[in-house]
């Protein structure tokens, strides 16, 4: 599963598997594809740098790379001052607390206890905080800086150049690839709308054909609604250099989600069971459909605020759902593909499951081309 990209970084497989958690980059990176550790969660330099040493330790020298999230739009006060987390937390509307407050009662969702700090924190959706994990980053031998949340600023893309480090972002169209190519990124994530987490309007088969057209010669991953070797196989045959998976691993024995029920959730789930909705971030994100999102949805509800408010004021909320596993409320980012995701099994298993579905998909378009004895 070769490509001139999967060649450049020096991986066996045109796979990148974007995940939260260490042991499943490793186990990527391992498997002969490219693991990318999400940095969202690590508030704390000290959490990212602990974690990335790991790594270094596990990957058995294979390459891996950091996914931040640097949003486009900055939260700024007044005369573009910088804000801080307190200032931001204090533009939430006390409505809005209230209603976040009342939904819980109605569900029974017990409190933390006291003195206890919330464990989910969207602070890393502002600028400084990712800013803070690459000067941790860029002491590691990272080959792939990606962005979540558009191009990353012009100064973070030349400091990723100095240090010899590739710079992904994620585009949901053609018209977000072009401003990416122009920033001077090297790779375009085309993520389609079936993709897990933010996700833009327009699906895979039409994006990634358009994203590849719109910045060529630059490579594109595609994508969101990828799960299997016939899947990858397809978009590589729309143009892409490689394919971008996230959802497919947190049903890995590496994961750790912390929750079985979540687990289990996700198992039962089908590819109909996910909604894009802003109740996590502020901005559209697919996710678990459940009473949570519902409550957020329902125009008889206050409406989600803009990021990274949205963040901060359900941080607690969702800490707390999570601690106590409320089943009705209890919910992640995840794609479409979730529906494929059936079994618990380790990241060489499913590895191995891609890689078998590839070979079939080129072997079934070489007998259709009439190249049979070709592989």
């Amino acid at each position: 599963m070769q490509t001139e990209l999967s060649k450049k970084l020096g991986i066996e497989h045109a796979i990148f598997g974007f995940t939260p958690f260490p042991a499943v980059a490793a186990a990527i990176s391992r498997a002969g594809g490219f693991g990318v550790l999400g940095a969202v969660r690590y508030t704390a330099p000290d959490d990212l740098a602990r974690d990335l040493d790991w790594m270094q330790e596990h990957v058995d020298g294979a390459p891996y790379g950091l996914d931040v999230v640097m949003p486009a739009k900055k939260a700024e006060g007044p005369n573009h001052q910088k804000l801080t987390e307190a200032d931001v937390e204090a533009m939430i509307p006390e409505g809005h607390r209230h209603f976040v407050r009342d939904t819980l009662a109605k569900h029974g969702v017990p409190e933390l206890a006291e003195g206890e700090a919330s464990g989910w924190r969207i602070t890393g959706w502002m600028e400084q905080v990712a800013r803070n994990q690459l000067d941790v980053a860029f002491d590691y031998p990272i080959k792939l800086l990606a962005n979540a949340l558009g191009s990353p600023p012009a100064d973070v893309i030349r400091r990723a150049h100095d240090h010899d480090v590739l710079v992904a972002a994620l585009a949901g169209s053609a018209r977000h690839a072009r401003k990416h190519a122009d920033a001077g990124i090297d790779i375009v994530v085309a993520q389609g709308y079936e993709a897990g987490g933010h996700t833009g309007e327009i699906a895979s088969m039409v994006l990634t054909p358009e994203a590849v057209d719109a910045v060529a010669p630059l490579p594109v991953l595609a994508a969101g609604g990828i799960g299997s070797g016939e899947q990858i196989a397809a978009a590589l045959a729309l143009g892409a250099q490689g394919a971008w998976l996230g959802s497919l691993w947190l049903t890995t024995t590496e994961a750790d989600l912390h929750s079985r029920a979540l687990t289990a959730k996700l198992l039962a789930a089908g590819s109909g069971d996910t909604v894009r909705s802003r109740a996590l971030t502020g901005k559209p994100a697919r996710q678990l459909r459940t009473e949570w999102t519902d409550a957020w949805d329902d125009p008889a509800g206050p409406g989600t605020l803009p990021m990274p408010l949205q963040g901060l004021l359900v941080a607690e909320a969702v800490s707390r759902i999570q601690k106590y596993e409320v089943d009705p409320l209890l919910g992640t980012p995840v794609g479409q593909i979730v529906g494929r995701m059936t079994s618990e099994r380790p990241v060489q298993a499913v590895f191995d499951d891609l890689t078998r579905g590839f070979e079939r998909a080129v072997h079934r378009i070489n007998r259709i081309a009439g190249r049979s004895g070709q592989s």
